[in-house]
């Protein structure tokens, strides 16, 4: 299989894990999209640990934990930034950008209390 199309379980799981993202149901889809990761013997699998870690920041922001958030935006930005600008379907660049000015918001004095939870990061899928 070539580095760059992922099997067909993990295209299902990352198809998924994108729905759950979409839904700000980010514990949810860290779940299907770790399924992913860890079958994945390829690079890609550090794509799938990027969008998931970037949720799993954005949930920890909803849950009141600032410093878990960020840490967990910044672990998942640099993990995507080499898949830039897309990879599998994924936007990834745009992901990289609305995750950026997310944590910026969030890093903000107050930014926690203010975050417009209808700005949040969304995964976009375009044609590689």
């Amino acid at each position: 299989m070539a580095e760059n199309q992922p099997s067909p379980p993990q295209a299902e799981l990352l198809a998924e894990g994108i729905r759950l993202f979409n839904e700000a149901r980010w514990f949810e889809a860290h779940e299907v999209l770790e399924r992913a990761w860890l079958a994945e013997p390829t690079p890609l699998r550090r794509l799938y640990q990027g969008i998931l870690q970037v949720g799993v920041g954005l949930h920890h922001a909803r849950r009141g934990n600032r410093n878990g958030a960020l840490a967990l935006l910044d672990r998942g930005m640099s993990l995507l930034a080499p898949f830039e600008p897309r990879c599998l379907g994924v936007d990834v660049e745009r992901l990289v950008r609305e995750a950026t000015r997310a944590r910026r918001a969030l890093a903000a004095p107050g930014g926690l209390e203010a975050f417009d939870w209808s700005a949040a990061p969304r995964v976009h899928r375009v044609a590689d």
